[in-house]
């Protein structure tokens, strides 16, 4: 990780801890280079009747890495503003008997000097991002394709 990024991770990760049902999740910031913001968090918080990981940890794991690359993004432009899921897509590829790790990166036709021009211009924007869950092979276990919108506080 850079040290540089190191202060925003921890007000990242604080205010994922404010949240109670992210709190009891248990997740870890696994790693954040400036492109991809990685979350991991313990099986044994998120197994479910078949002794894999629950879809629905799956899916608030990758939403959560998401909402975290946007926030960061959006701190590091000096920028103010509430970052929301607008929509996603789940595709659950193959059980995750591991740990969660998932990873989130801004989707191919986007980029983030445009997404800060226009919050900075038009008080939102919205930007595409795909996040998955890695199998400990390095396959894919879920993929989560989703919009994200920032509107600028007043």
């Amino acid at each position: 990780m850079d040290p540089s990024s190191e202060p925003a991770l921890r007000r990242l990760h604080d205010h994922y801890l404010s949240m109670p049902p992210v709190a009891s999740m248990q997740l870890q910031i696994a790693g954040y280079d400036g492109d991809r913001l990685r979350l991991r968090a313990p099986l044994a918080a998120h197994v479910n009747d078949k002794g894999c990981a629950f879809g629905g940890s799956l899916a608030s794991l990758m939403t959560l890495a998401g909402w975290g690359l946007v926030s960061l993004h959006v701190e590091a432009a000096a920028l103010d503003a509430e970052v929301y899921v607008a929509d996603s897509q789940i595709r659950y590829l193959a059980p995750l008997f591991a740990d969660l790790e998932v990873e989130a990166a801004l989707a191919p036709e986007w980029n983030w000097p445009d997404f800060a021009a226009t919050l900075r211009e038009r008080g939102r924007a919205r930007v595409g991002l795909v996040a998955r869950a890695r199998l400990p092979d390095g396959g894919v276990a879920t993929e989560m394709t989703g919009r994200y919108v920032a509107i600028a506080r007043r």
